[in-house]
C-alpha cells in the first residue's frame, strides 16, 4: 500500500512542535508527508514552499485572496501618488456617470467585503477553499486534520471522491470547551463531522474519556511530550547577560503562548510576595500588552521581563537557564483543566523543577515523579508561597531538579511516538 499523507494545520507552521514531530515520525518511517499549512505574508523569510526531508513537505497556501490584496496595494499607491489619484477619481466618475447602477453595485460589493465581518469570511474561504485543492492535487492515502479548523477541509478532500480515502482527526485541544470557541456551532460541526472520520487521536485519557461521553467514541491517545534532550550537552544561551541581570540572579521562567487564562497576571502579583528572582516571559500573544502595562504600573520593571518567542530549536538553550518553571493555568474551561501541558514536560526536559496547577493530568505528573510543586493556580499567594519554598529550600528544589531527568526518559517523545505511528497502523487495517 503506498503510504501519502495530506496533513493539514491552521497556523504558519513555524513554532507548533507538535505537528513537526508528527510529520518527523512519519517521514522517518517512510511515508511520504505534505503539511499544508497557511502563509504569513507578513514575514518576508518565510517560504511558500519547504522541503524538510525526502519524505516531508511543507505548502503554505496564500492568506489573503488575490484581489484583497490587488485593491489594498492600489490603495497604497494612490496615496502616493495624488496625480494617479486624481486620475483614478476623474474616471471613477467617468464610470458612474455612463454606468451608475454596475458602478454602485460593485462599490457596495467592495466596501461590504473589506469593511465588514465579511472581511474574515472572505479571507477564511480563501484559505479553506485553497487548503482543499491541495488535497486534490495528489493521490494521498491518508488526510490528517489537526484540530477542528482543518476537518471541513481534510473531510471534503478524503471523502468528497469515488474512492474514499482514510480520515484522521488529530484534537489538540477540546473544541467544545476551549478560549476563543464559544459559539455552540464548534460543537455541532465536530458532532457532526467525528460520525464520517476513521480515527481519531487526542492528548490525554481525561479528554478521551471526555470525548466518550460526548460521542460515545475513545479515541487513540497521543500524549504530547517533547524530543528527547541531553540537558549536559545542550548549549545554554547566556540568558543573565541578555536581559543585563547578576549572574546569581535567579531566574522564574515561564515560557509559551502569553494568552488569556494561564496564570499570567497571577505569576505579576505574586512578585511582590516572591523573595527573590526575577520573573522572565518567553512567548508572544494577545495579552502581552496587558501585561507590559501591569508591570509598569506596579513598578516592577526591574523584577519582571519579556522577551519575544524564539525558535523550538532554540528554546531548550534558553529553559536551562531557569531556577523554576511556570504552568499554572487557570481553569476557566475544560480544555485547560484537562490539558497535559508540553511546557511541563520541557521544564523537566532541561531539569527544571515546576510550579504547577493542580489539575488532574498535570498533577498526576508533577507529584507522581516528584519533579515540582502543585498549587492553587488562581490565587497568587499559594503561587508565591510555592515559589518561596523552592528558594528558601534549596536541598529540596535540586532533589526536585534531580528528579527530572528518570521523568524525562519516560515522557518524551521517542516513548510516545510509538503510540502515534501505531494509529496508522490501525486505520491502514
Amino acid at each position: 500500500m503506498n503510504k501519502n499523507v495530506c496533513m493539514y494545520v491552521w497556523n504558519h507552521f513555524t513554532n507548533d512542535a507538535r505537528v513537526l514531530r508528527e510529520c518527523r515520525a512519519l517521514s522517518e518511517e517512510g511515508f511520504k508527508v505534505d503539511l499544508i499549512c497557511i502563509h504569513d505574508p507578513t514575514d518576508e523569510n518565510l517560504p511558500v514552499y519547504e522541503r524538510k526531508d525526502e519524505n516531508f513537505n511543507v505548502y503554505r497556501v496564500r492568506r489573503y485572496p488575490i484581489l484583497l490584496e490587488i485593491l489594498k496595494e492600489s490603495v497604497i499607491f494612490l496615496k502616493r501618488n495624488k496625480l494617479m489619484a486624481l486620475l483614478a477619481a476623474a474616471l471613477w466618475i467617468s464610470l458612474v456617470y455612463l454606468f451608475p447602477l454596475f458602478v454602485v453595485c460593485l462599490t457596495t460589493i467592495v466596501f461590504l467585503m473589506v469593511k465588514t465581518k465579511l472581511k474574515t469570511v472572505w479571507i477564511r474561504g480563501n484559505i479553506i477553499f485553497k487548503m482543499i485543492l491541495h488535497g486534490y492535487k495528489k493521490n494521498y492515502n491518508f488526510y490528517h486534520a489537526n484540530d477542528l479548523n482543518t476537518l471541513p477541509q481534510a473531510y471534503i478532500a478524503s471523502k468528497f471522491r469515488f474512492k474514499k480515502k482514510k480520515l484522521i482527526y488529530d484534537s489538540h485541544e477540546v473544541q467544545t470547551s476551549r478560549t476563543g470557541y464559544k459559539s455552540p456551532i464548534y460543537g455541532k460541526l465536530e458532532a457532526l463531522l467525528i460520525k464520517r472520520i476513521d480515527e481519531m487521536i487526542v492528548e490525554n485519557h481525561t479528554r478521551a474519556k471526555y470525548n466518550e461521553e460526548l460521542y460515545g467514541l475513545y479515541p487513540h491517545v497521543v500524549h504530547n511530550y517533547p524530543f528527547k534532550q541531553d540537558k549536559d550537552k545542550t548549549v545554554k544561551v547566556d540568558l543573565h547577560n541578555q536581559l543585563n541581570i547578576h549572574e546569581e540572579e535567579k531566574i522564574l521562567l515561564y515560557q509559551g503562548g502569553i494568552q488569556e487564562g494561564r496564570g499570567l497576571e497571577k505569576l505579576i502579583c505574586a512578585m511582590d510576595l516572591i523573595k527573590e528572582g526575577t520573573l522572565v516571559f518567553i512567548g508572544d500573544g494577545k495579552i502581552k500588552p496587558n501585561l507590559e502595562k501591569m508591570v509598569k504600573e506596579k513598578a516592577l520593571e526591574s523584577r519582571v521581563r519579556f522577551l519575544a518567542k524564539v525558535p523550538l530549536s532554540d528554546l531548550p538553550k534558553y529553559t536551562k537557564n531557569a531556577y523554576l518553571g511556570f504552568q499554572v493555568l487557570n481553569n476557566i474551561c475544560f480544555n485547560h483543566y484537562s490539558a497535559s501541558s508540553n511546557k511541563l514536560f520541557e521544564y523537566m526536559m532541561a531539569g527544571v523543577p515546576v510550579i504547577a496547577c493542580d489539575f488532574p493530568e498535570i498533577k498526576k505528573v508533577v507529584e507522581g515523579e516528584k519533579v515540582g510543586l502543585c498549587v492553587d493556580s488562581h490565587n497568587y499567594k499559594s503561587i508565591a508561597n510555592g515559589v518561596n519554598k523552592l528558594l528558601t529550600d534549596i536541598e529540596l528544589r535540586n532533589s526536585l531538579s534531580q528528579n527530572t531527568e528518570n521523568a524525562g526518559k519516560k515522557y518524551n517523545w521517542e516513548v510516545e511516538k510509538k503510540n502515534f505511528l501505531k494509529v496508522y497502523q490501525d486505520v491502514a487495517i
